[in-house]
């Protein structure tokens, strides 16, 4: 009885489609992260802050009272999620106390209870840290998580973007400070100064420092172009994992599909799969409509 409930309780915490009821813990505790960070934000004026005080203090101790119960029901219910074969209770709860999003979780009540122990430390700290619970949201938003896989998956190309740009950074800040630094010294007076206006410079186009000299400014409009070409690569490389990442994405649930269909039965707990790679992947009823005839006409064209 315990086992059967606290299975259940996984798959409505994890989002399942199985559970209508899991479309609402989610849209609860997206709701509660939301209005939390809001009053975290709202409570850092001093004006709102003096009138609302004892509101904004009240609203974070039964937030943090929802946080801990959220992580204890996640800890507890994955320890459903393995077998004792397959490593137990022990190897659901420590993969998800460890994973990205169980941190993130325990991040989000750990400055209450910091507060209580350490009443002196800094609200300011205390604020950024409870800020992070926004980091709760990514777990129910798929586009930040493909985000995440695309930068990963093209981290070399990444790498090599980020090598190309520390070149030009200190090749651009070295031309600045022989060109500026006896005009500017408070701005160009060595190089580090002068890596700094280079960053600026290339991340927004403006260094917030004028050249006086006619060799700075050719060196900032060349500098200004770079960053124009630099936010290019990026772009493109971004643009390019996330066209691929959709690719694979179709061609997983492809596959998977034929292997529903090879015996042309689905059963529930298929659908019930489909669907779920449908919601995790983000696809249009459209696009699996577009896959089903597509798997069925090739299955008919192969059998003639």
């Amino acid at each position: 009885m315990t086992t059967g409930f606290q299975h259940s309780l996984m798959e409505v915490l994890d989002g399942s489609h199985k559970y209508k009821v899991s479309k609402y813990v989610e849209l609860l505790i997206t709701t509660v992260v939301l209005v939390n960070c809001s009053a975290v934000i709202l409570d850092s004026v001093p004006e709102i802050h003096a009138i609302y005080k004892d509101f904004f203090h009240e609203l974070e101790f039964w937030s943090v009272m929802f946080f801990t119960l959220e992580y204890i029901l996640r800890v507890w219910s994955l320890g459903a999620r393995y077998k004792p074969e397959e490593g137990g209770a022990w190897r659901g709860r420590r993969g998800y106390i460890f994973s990205v999003f169980g941190l993130v979780d325990f991040f989000a009540t750990m400055p209450h209870y910091l507060h209580m122990f350490f009443p002196y430390l800094d609200l300011r700290i205390l604020r950024v840290l409870r800020l992070l619970r926004i980091l709760k949201l990514s777990k129910y938003n798929t586009a930040l998580q493909d985000l995440f896989q695309a930068v990963h998956s093209e981290r070399r190309a990444f790498g090599s973007a980020a090598f190309l740009l520390l070149i030009a950074t200190i090749v651009s800040a070295s031309l600045m400070h022989f060109a500026e630094g006896h005009e500017q010294p408070e701005f160009f007076g060595s190089i580090p100064h002068s890596i700094y206006w280079s960053i600026i410079t290339i991340t927004s186009g403006y260094g917030n420092v004028e050249p006086v000299t006619h060799a700075g400014e050719i060196i900032a409009l060349l500098t200004g172009f770079l960053g124009v070409c630099m936010a290019a690569i990026m772009t493109g490389i971004v643009a390019s994992a996330f066209a691929t990442q959709m690719s694979r994405k179709k061609s997983a649930y492809q596959e998977q599909l034929i292997q529903v269909l090879a015996d042309d039965n689905i059963s529930d707990a298929e659908r019930d799969s489909l669907k779920r790679l449908q919601n995790q992947f983000r696809l249009t009823d459209e696009e699996v409509q577009v896959m089903v005839e597509r798997v069925k006409a090739d299955k008919k064209a192969a059998q003639e």
